[in-house]
């Protein structure tokens, strides 16, 4: 049977893959938490366990159980089987595995930050699969907002940046504001 992969930051903007079968489903047990690397001068979206806490994200095929390509875009993080913690609506189960920065390759300090054009792809997504109050629950769910945000939109860094309208632009920039997060 094909496995599948759970994302919760970027890949649940279809725009930025072309995995076949993608659909929403929810991790449950897990947090999103904003992450420096000891790999990278930036900060990545990962999971840590949480018990009290499900996420909302997209579910996609692996086609022949080809991790190369996926393994390759999420350089830095592991690959962690899901077990049953992915609720979805997929008869008879198939596998599945979702991405986390393991603790020893997190780095704490620095000047690292969000880049907006990463943040930008993610909200668009989350609006797109869940509206906008999966959006809200998008930024309520997801510990780190301490962490300063860079405002790349300009000149996104990000190498799968994506178009945002003026409404997709703003909800993120509200949501930015009530979380009272830093962009710089």
């Amino acid at each position: 049977m094909t496995p599948y992969f759970f994302g919760y930051g970027s890949l649940v903007n279809r725009s930025t893959h072309t995995y076949p079968d993608a659909r929403p489903a929810q991790l449950q047990g897990w947090r999103r938490v904003w992450v420096r690397t000891a790999e990278r001068d930036l900060v990545f979206l990962s999971v840590e366990p949480d018990p009290h806490t499900t996420v909302d994200g997209l579910i996609a095929a692996v086609p022949g159980a080809d991790w190369e390509a996926l393994d390759a875009r999420e350089t830095g993080y592991d690959r962690i089987n899901s077990g049953n913690g992915v609720r979805h609506d997929i008869l008879p189960a198939p596998d599945m595995a979702h991405y986390s920065i393991a603790p020893e390759n997190q780095k704490h300090g620095g000047d690292h930050a969000i880049l907006l054009s990463y943040l930008d792809v993610v909200v668009q997504g989350f609006l797109r699969e869940y509206g906008t109050q999966g959006v809200t629950r998008f930024f309520d769910t997801t510990r780190g907002w301490d962490t300063p945000v860079r405002n790349d939109r300009a000149a996104p860094l990000y190498p799968h940046h994506q178009s945002l309208t003026v409404q997709e632009k703003a909800l993120v920039d509200d949501n930015l504001y009530r979380l009272a997060a830093q962009v710089k």
